[in-house]
């Protein structure tokens, strides 16, 4: 059954049906092989996963309808199209690949998009909780871009310092709050803009990894912690930087990149909805010593567990409640000063030291260093030499 029946191929929203459960334009029906038809409207899975989670599969829709099913046994038989392919090896899961088959963006693209100013929505809500300077070690830590919509770029850069992808994800820059196109289209990602401009060849494919997955070799000393959302990970960042947090783009957004992990002792900390499934996940993870821990416990409440709260929320909840004895202090994150060779950056004594490194040659660092702990000095701002020709460039550098 698994050759004759399969999902429908994405191609536009318009496309999907009412989901049976939530009643969202949101269901992805199942449809014949050979003709192309759809088995039956209630026959397909909702992209509604975490707050739905509908899924009739043919095997079930058959039980349910037997006088649905085709007549003898015709229908267990692949079609003919694929019974008369040759003989080949199956094809590499995608995480799989090969490293010189590894489609990676040029890094002068992205670089064109990780900008100071204008901040993107997403940055201006990490101003509403962290100083300016944690602000802007989040973005240089995690290559935090933005599209000309003032959308954020969550950039996917491996452990060789490779830029895999970008996801583009609006917010709302008050509520932090994810604001979703069309009442939840799929996220859009950066490379078929980038197509479509010509920067990158059209049979560019993408391979995903980990996001955050680079901060492995930048900072190899520190404990893991891996969490779903990239929001999640980058705010958690800024209150507690002494971690490497990764993400994993999603509830269900687990399989091969997880590899990586491997060797690792790694701490898991899944949105509240998701904590039993991905105990059962890594339970049977392969090679990971990957422990799910349960934050929320028996203090979550009903409207905790509707909102489908994460570990960012319970630090950001701590972070406002105005007790001082509870309240998380974000520390300025560490800025890595070798960014993409897979090697570990050189780290100073001083967040302060750390910083100013961003912006002077390492050559001068000892003598700055060696100031800055014999003055106590406090870095008060940062700002960029403006020249006209810096101007003129910095104005036209497209963004997606």
């Amino acid at each position: 059954m698994e050759h004759r029946y399969t999902l429908a191929p994405y191609t536009r929203t318009a496309d999907w049906l009412i989901c049976p459960n939530c009643n969202q334009r949101q269901l992805v029906p199942y449809v014949d092989t050979e003709t192309g038809e759809i088995l039956d409207p209630s026959c397909g899975r909702c992209n509604r996963e975490s707050n739905c989670g509908y899924h009739l599969p043919p095997r079930e829709f058959f039980k349910q309808n037997p006088g649905a099913r085709p007549q003898g046994d015709a229908w267990k038989e692949p079609p003919a199209w694929l019974k008369n392919l040759p003989n080949r090896p199956r094809a590499m899961p995608q995480s799989a690949k090969p490293a010189s088959s590894i489609c990676v963006l040029p890094n002068e693209l992205v670089e064109r998009t990780i900008l100071f100013e204008p901040r993107s929505n997403f940055v201006k809500f990490l101003d509403t909780l962290f100083d300016p300077l944690v602000v802007e070690g989040l973005t240089i830590m995690y290559n935090l871009g933005i599209t000309k919509k003032g959308e954020v770029l969550f950039y996917q850069k491996d452990i060789k310092g490779r830029y895999r992808g970008g996801k583009i994800l609006q917010y709302d820059p008050v509520l932090g709050k994810r604001i979703k196109k069309g009442g939840g289209i799929p996220v859009n990602w950066v490379h078929p803009l980038f197509k479509k401009r010509g920067f990158i060849p059209e049979t560019w494919s993408m391979t995903q990894c980990v996001f955050g997955e680079h901060l492995l070799a930048e900072y190899p000393e520190k404990p893991v912690i891996l969490v779903e959302a990239e929001k999640t990970a980058v705010v958690c960042c800024g209150f507690m930087p002494e971690y490497n947090w990764l993400a994993t783009g999603g509830k269900t957004q687990l399989g091969e990149k997880l590899n990586v992990l491997k060797g690792y002792d790694v701490t898991a900390l899944p949105d509240i909805d998701a904590v039993e499934y991905w105990q059962e996940y890594f339970a049977k993870f392969p090679g990971a010593d990957i422990k799910v821990e349960d934050p929320y416990g028996e203090a979550a409440t009903e409207e905790d567990r509707e909102n489908q709260i994460d570990i960012a929320d319970l630090l950001i909840r701590w972070h406002q409640s105005g007790e001082p004895d509870d309240a998380v202090v974000p520390t300025v994150p560490t800025v890595p000063l070798i960014s993409g060779t897979g090697r570990p950056a050189v780290e100073y004594k001083s967040a302060v030291a750390n910083m100013v490194a961003k912006c002077i040659p390492a050559e001068n660092m000892p003598e700055v260093e060696a100031l800055i702990e014999d003055f106590d000095l406090e870095l008060v701002s940062v700002s960029r030499s403006k020249s006209e020709d810096n101007e003129d460039t910095n104005r036209q550098r497209p963004r997606p």
